[in-house]
Parts: C-alpha cells; sequence; structure tokens
C-alpha cells in the first residue's frame, strides 16, 4: 500500500527527505492525502498519527518509530498513521524541537533557559551526559509532546471525518447512477423482447 513500483535510489530518497524535489506545500498535499485514504475510522487515523508527531518531541531519535506506533496501539490508533506521523521529526524540525524541549525542561527544573543549543550538542553528547542534557530535554519533551498529541488529533480527526463523509456521498451516488442506469437498461431490454415477441406472432 501506497509504495512505489520501481524503488527510488538511496540517494534520492535521502535528497528527497532533506529537500522534497516538488516542494514542501506538494510534500504537505501528498502527506495530508496520505492520511485522509488510510482505512479506519477518524478516531484511529487521528490518533495514530498524533501518537507519531507526539514521540517526535521526545529526545529519544532512532526510538520515534518504535515509541510511536506503542503509543498508538496502547491509544488503539492506526500503526500506519503513526509512522506517517514520525515525519513531524525531520532533519529541519528537530533543531527547533530540541531547543524548546531542552529550554523548557530547563525551566520546569529550575535552571536557567538558554537561547541556543550548547556548541557541542551531539547525540553522542546527549548520551554521555543524561543528568545535563537529556533528562531536561526528557522532562520538556513529555509536556511538549501530550500538547502537540492534542494539537495533531483534533484538527486530522475532522480533516478525516469530512473526507470520508465526502467519499461516502460520492460512493452512494454512484451507486444510484448505476442501479438507475441497470433498470433503464432492463427496461429496454424488455421493450426490445416485446417488440420481437409482437413481430413473431403477427408473421
Amino acid at each position: 500500500m501506497f509504495q512505489r513500483r520501481s524503488p527510488q535510489p538511496f540517494l534520492v530518497r535521502t535528497r528527497d527527505l532533506l529537500w522534497p524535489r516538488k516542494g514542501w506545500r506538494r510534500a504537505s498535499s501528498y502527506i495530508a492525502h496520505r492520511v485522509r485514504r488510510l482505512p479506519g475510522t477518524p478516531y484511529r487515523i487521528a490518533a495514530g498519527f498524533a501518537s507519531g508527531a507526539a514521540i517526535s518531541f521526545t529526545p529519544f531519535i532512532g526510538l520515534h518509530f518504535v515509541g510511536g506506533a506503542v503509543l498508538a496501539m496502547a491509544l488503539r490508533g492506526n500503526l500506519m498513521a503513526s509512522a506517517i506521523g514520525t515525519v513531524i521529526g525531520n532533519p529541519w524540525t528537530f533543531p527547533i524541537i530540541w531547543l524548546w524541549i531542552y529550554t523548557f525542561g530547563q525551566w520546569l527544573l529550575g535552571g536557567e533557559a538558554l537561547t541556543e543549543l550548547p556548541a557541542a550538542l551531539s547525540l553522542t553528547y546527549i548520551f554521555e551526559n543524561p543528568l545535563e542534557i537529556l533528562w531536561p530535554m526528557t522532562v520538556g519533551g513529555v509536556p511538549t509532546a501530550v500538547a502537540a498529541w492534542f494539537a495533531f488529533f483534533w484538527p486530522i480527526r475532522l480533516a478525516v471525518f469530512r473526507y470520508q463523509r465526502g467519499r461516502r456521498k460520492v460512493m452512494r451516488r454512484r451507486a444510484r447512477a448505476r442501479r438507475k442506469a441497470a433498470k433503464a437498461q432492463a427496461r429496454a431490454q424488455g421493450k426490445t423482447s416485446g417488440s420481437a415477441d409482437q413481430v413473431s406472432e403477427a408473421t
């Protein structure tokens, strides 16, 4: 489902991740279209996407797919939607997210809020200095993730609901059109057979 017939080379996929060839607006529209067309109820789809998006606001990069799936299962959300939701965390948004959750965590812990990340910040530095970096990011990330979940859940649930309602209306119209066409064809066949019977009787 949603897979290409011919997989793209790794370098092409990496380039598209960093900078979509067709632009960010087109990429966002494509993602929204994929989410709306997922099977499931509006709640399950929205809960799944919101779970993936919420996990992206935690510092545990590399575990976002797994964490999003676990949270989605706990909330009875759609697993495919949770995987798509993790796209909220990407090379362009991570610096902003990390700066926010670190600063927010420092503030919650009573420390000094920063306006920029430490110059030596890296994944290795984070895990080698958990109390200095990882703990404030976790403290700031958890409430941010909760807020992000609701921020994504409600608009996506409404969008999926409207899309599915519109699609059902289209399908009902098509079904009525097919029934009318079938009845018209049956009447035409009945008239043709009646005319043939009259001709045969006359001869």
